[in-house]
């Protein structure tokens, strides 16, 4: 009875905790008009071919399927090299390209632009020691960009451009916070060719993954935070949203999902998407 009331305790904590965490994420509202001006048709190209480059090089698959950076590994030319890839995707125009190409585009940006800020900051054993002023916050709120003029954080690139403008809940299996819980980085750069197809592969390999979502030996049903943070984003309840994840979820996974309406528990793995944290 005692263990029983501990662990429904420590339920309600763990939920509030996701629920504060929520309140302090920045609604989906848009940044500027100039961001939803998008081509009818290809007039311009974006060269991603160096971000490529670093991923072929600095990117590997550990044994529990995820992707991880050899951040320790990457030498000054290498980073230099980032940099001026960074630099030229600010230097585009993105009212010239279509859709898809701007939504590749702030993929792209969004992660390299992450990659570099924890190459900055490292060593660091997760993205949220990197300090945003004195705090050890995360630097999500921090302008590190400029694009078209205005400067711009990870945080207005993930909510108040690709969120409002494109209206696409697979962006969160696309953008990468160098978390191990998170989705997995894209081991090439994100193209407006073949995008479609991208994205619901990236969303089929997270949701049959555990670190999406879980049903443990005793029923308890798990999912990632990114569920509870961006439930707007999946449906309208948490009984959407396992109705949704059981049409891509495989078949061992689909028959757990069937029938359920509420989620037990949501988790999220901080620790540092780092080759070097591996334990082998």
């Amino acid at each position: 009875m005692i263990r029983t009331f501990v662990w429904a305790l420590l339920a309600v904590a763990v939920a509030g905790c996701t629920t504060i965490e929520r309140a302090g994420l920045p609604e989906p509202t848009l940044l500027s008009p100039q961001f939803q001006n998008v081509a009818k048709a290809q007039s311009a190209r974006v060269d991603h071919s160096a971000w490529d480059q670093f991923l072929g090089q600095y990117l590997s698959t550990d044994a529990k399927g995820i992707n991880r950076i050899d951040y320790g590994r990457v030498g000054e030319t290498d980073r230099a090299k980032l940099r001026g890839y960074l630099d030229a995707l600010q230097t585009v125009d993105t009212g010239a390209l279509t859709r898809n190409q701007q939504l590749a585009f702030w993929i792209n940006l969004y992660n390299a632009k992450t990659v570099d800020l924890v190459l900055q900051n490292y060593p660091v054993d997760s993205i949220l020691k990197i300090k945003d002023g004195i705090l050890p916050t995360g630097p999500w709120k921090r302008k590190v960009v400029t694009v078209g003029g205005e400067a711009l954080s990870l945080n207005d690139i993930e909510h108040r451009i690709v969120r409002p403008v494109f209206k696409e809940e697979r962006i969160h299996y696309a953008l990468n916070c160098a978390a191990a819980g998170c989705p997995n980085l894209s081991p090439k750069a994100w193209r407006a060719e073949g995008l479609e197809a991208a994205l619901a592969k990236a969303e089929q390999a997270y949701v049959n993954d555990p670190r999406g979502v879980r049903v443990g030996e005793d029923g308890t049903l798990v999912l990632s935070k990114i569920y509870a943070w961006f439930r707007e984003d999946f449906g309208e309840n948490e009984s959407e949203i396992i109705a949704k994840l059981a049409k891509v979820a495989e078949p061992p996974l689909r028959a757990k999902l069937q029938g359920r309406s509420q989620v037990d528990q949501y988790e999220y793995d901080w620790s540092l998407n780092d080759a070097a944290a591996v334990d082998n």
